[in-house]
């Protein structure tokens, strides 16, 4: 299966989501912050990257846009893991970062193994 990445700076989200994917046969690192996911990516490239957005020091929309920035990472897909679930938060995160998906926290788990099996196709 895929090696998924989490970003989010709450370790019980991190240890929540990759229980749920490990049973869906994923192998999984987890990271607390857009720093560390930034570093992490310089030695070892995921599948896909669940990104939270609120996050200390570099928020996950300026995150992404360094993703997106470099060559080596600018074509794995993100999908945005939040609880920012207005109108405008969506648009700022496919428009301005270029996430590929959006998942609203609390995570409902068929929508997320729904968005992920998606994005790894």
């Amino acid at each position: 299966m895929a090696k998924i990445m989490i970003v989010d700076d709450e370790p019980d989200i991190i240890l929540i989501v990759s229980n749920f994917l490990k049973k869906a046969g994923h192998t999984l690192v987890g990271v607390n912050s857009g720093e560390e996911c930034l570093e992490v990516l310089k030695k070892e490239l995921p599948d896909l990257i669940l990104m939270d957005i609120m996050m200390p020091g570099i928020n996950g929309w300026e995150t992404v846009k360094r993703i997106r920035s470099e060559p080596k990472t600018k074509d794995i897909p993100v999908a945005m893991m939040t609880v920012k679930d207005t109108k405008e938060d969506k648009l700022k995160s496919f428009q301005e970062s270029r996430c590929d998906g959006y998942i609203v926290k609390p995570i409902d788990y068929r929508e997320l193994l729904r968005v992920v099996g998606w994005l790894l196709e």
